[in-house]
């Protein structure tokens, strides 16, 4: 799919010698498919017309065969990758996002109102997105649903597999519009806004995974202006962390996509010892924020601009997990 140059450069050849075969002949017509040929990437067929154009189209049968759609697969299991550890994932991967045959959906245009991270000293492992109930969902990406029901914390989800290895979830559905199995596009319907499974109000929540493990939709799509940031997304490793959230741009794009594999290792180390050194406080009558702060050593602020929503107004509440350092 993504090597299609050769084909293309070949394709007028195969249609100019199909057309003067001595079986066929074409008469004027208004662009009616009449046959289809296969190509060198066996998931591309091309769609002869009887008003001498083409087109290409995905073997889904040939998708079907693949492996990625074959392995580590199962239609009621959020994350079945969990043999694949970390360390048997590249440094570095090269994903590409959209090509001739696959495109892009927004999930939602809109300011994500809860980010990728750490919230209440739990891992929040995707973006919430405000979804009034019953609005649409779309598929961000061409690929296969694997997942279609309600589970847990999520309610009712959906969760597609796409051919470039990547799964995105949408969760808090409060209708599921697919069945796994189906084949979606990019844009298809595949379920309804809601406030199902743990929601405080109705919105999407939804997340990219890579090999089962989730890294923050942001580093690809700008949610606000509705595209994705780039066609081909190098994906670091050291970005499959709740601890590695998308912050823009800040050095040249071509440094940061060929960083070396020390960088990468140096930029892990350096997630796990901030990992470490994170402490939490469980909020217990009579606590306050200032009082906290002292305990630990810090100010209201810092503890603030490590909690997201947390203002040194905000009341607390009895059993609340916050972070201190």
């Amino acid at each position: 799919m993504r090597k299609l140059f050769p084909i293309l450069l070949a394709l007028s050849l195969t249609f100019s010698a199909f057309a003067q075969s001595d079986s066929i002949s074409f008469a004027p017509g208004k662009g009616s498919p009449v046959d289809t040929l296969d190509v060198g990437d066996t998931r591309v067929r091309i769609v002869l017309c009887d008003d001498n154009t083409w087109y290409l189209i995905k073997n889904i049968e040939a998708l079907q065969a693949d492996s990625l759609f074959i392995k580590n697969w199962d239609e009621h299991i959020v994350n079945p990758y969990t043999r694949e550890p970390m360390d048997s994932i590249h440094y570095r991967t090269t994903i590409c996002l959209v090509d001739t045959l696959s495109k892009f959906a927004c999930p939602y245009k809109c300011k994500v109102f809860s980010k990728f991270g750490y919230r209440r000293g739990r891992p929040h492992t995707g973006v919430d997105l405000p979804y009034p109930t019953g609005t649409p969902v779309y598929c961000a990406f061409d690929g296969r649903v694997r997942l279609a029901e309600r589970h847990r914390g999520y309610g009712n989800m959906v969760i597609v597999r796409h051919e470039n290895g990547l799964e995105t979830i949408y969760g808090h559905l409060s209708k599921i519009e697919v069945a796994c199995g189906d084949w979606v596009r990019a844009g298809d319907l595949i379920g309804l806004g809601g406030s199902t499974g743990r929601s405080t109000g109705p919105h999407l929540h939804f997340e990219t995974r890579y090999h089962g493990h989730a890294f923050d939709p942001q580093w690809i799509i700008d949610f606000e202006e509705g595209v994705l940031r780039k066609n081909v997304f190098v994906l670091k490793r050291s970005q499959l962390s709740p601890h590695s959230k998308y912050v823009p741009q800040s050095i040249d794009e071509e440094e940061e996509i060929y960083m070396t594999e020390e960088q990468i290792r140096a930029e892990e180390e350096r997630i796990a010892k901030e990992r470490a050194a994170m402490k939490y406080h469980t909020i217990r009558s009579g606590d306050t924020l200032s009082g906290i702060a002292k305990k630990y050593g810090t100010t209201v602020s810092h503890i603030c601009s490590l909690n997201q929503g947390l203002k040194p107004t905000t009341v607390l509440s009895i059993g609340r997990k916050i972070r201190v350092k």
